[in-house]
């Protein structure tokens, strides 16, 4: 029990703990939505917190009936705007979502769409899932349980298990059992590395590029890790990443690894190793504790990151929005 006492202290805080950490968003015009409300009960012990993101839990409330018909007919477009597969080719497909509505992860999972789409050659193969941007409401479907579930099941009706690639970029805060889903007060739930293990192996997704940017991200690594697969994390499983806060442009993680390494023409493993260098850095500036990303590529994954690798755009493209680091000097 104490166990599952710290665990549920530790997930209140993540949803719960962050009702003030936007200041720059307050003086907008548009007010982005809040987290003020406690969650709701998820559990009594250690064992029903897991089991719960072992099934993908999702839990809303007042949610209005206009807003859900709006919230499926956004769903359905993302869903049928998949281009099919193309034979003889390794096809990306990328699915970037973020899993919390603070818009600091709505703003690094947009570009993090286009740096994907760009560099895997996967525009019109790319499913964007998030809340505000918090320049005002999303126009994109919101990133929860339940949808990258659709959008992953979509991406298996089109593309060949034999010839092409899932590129799953998700961003959020995470607990020990694996990454939160909060909407504003209005959603909550989380996936856990299991949870999403049984996904893909059910829909028979086996080559795919899975990033999770969220504390405690390094849990993914032992539930995902095969010869097909590569996986990319913020931390190790037993540690934070850094700069989440709302009125960020980028996570940490994001920053170095989006928007500095990936866009520049550079295999994923020279990418992951500059991303971690870069973050070790800027921790190491700001005396933080260091995240420990993790890097995990099977055998078999490197022959089709070399396919992919080979058609990124030779040219870089330029950093946008503000330096996560930024976050150093006003604290």
């Amino acid at each position: 029990m104490r166990v599952a006492g710290a665990l549920r202290i530790i997930i209140a805080a993540v949803f719960a703990g962050l009702a003030g950490a936007s200041t720059a968003q307050q003086s907008l015009p548009y007010r982005a939505p809040q987290h003020t409300r406690p969650p709701p009960s998820i559990g009594a012990t250690e064992a029903d917190i897991v089991a719960y993101a072992n099934g993908g839990m999702q839990i809303e409330r007042d949610r209005s009936p206009d807003d859900i018909l709006a919230e499926h007919r956004r769903m359905a477009r993302a869903l049928a705007g998949l281009l099919p597969q193309r034979k003889g080719v390794v096809d990306a497909y990328v699915v970037a979502i973020a899993l919390d509505s603070d818009p600091v992860f709505g703003r690094e999972v947009r570009e993090a769409g286009k740096v994907l789409a760009r560099r895997y050659d996967a525009v019109g193969r790319t499913i964007v899932l998030a809340g505000t941007d918090g320049s005002a409401p999303s126009d994109l479907p919101r990133g929860s349980p339940d949808h990258l579930s659709l959008a992953l099941a979509r991406i298996a009706e089109v593309y060949d298990p034999q010839e092409d690639v899932l590129v799953l970029y998700t961003t959020s805060h995470g607990a020990p059992i694996g990454i939160v889903y909060n909407d504003a007060d209005q959603g909550f739930g989380a996936i856990s590395p299991d949870r999403l293990a049984a996904m893909l192996g059910a829909l028979g997704i086996g080559r795919r590029l899975v990033i999770v940017s969220a504390c405690y991200a390094g849990v993914f690594v032992p539930a995902l890790a095969d010869a097909d697969t590569a996986v990319l994390t913020a931390s190790s499983g037993d540690r934070s990443s850094f700069g989440c806060q709302s009125d960020n442009d980028w996570t940490f993680y994001g920053d170095a690894l989006i928007n500095h390494a990936l866009r520049k023409a550079q295999p994923l493993a020279a990418a992951s190793r500059e991303a971690t260098a870069l973050v070790a850095k800027w921790e190491s500036d700001g005396g933080l504790k260091p995240s420990q990303p993790q890097t995990l590529i099977g055998d078999k994954a490197t022959a089709w990151l070399a396919e992919l690798d080979r058609r990124t755009p030779a040219a870089a493209t330029a950093p946008v929005g503000q330096p996560a680091v930024s976050m150093l000097t006003t604290r």
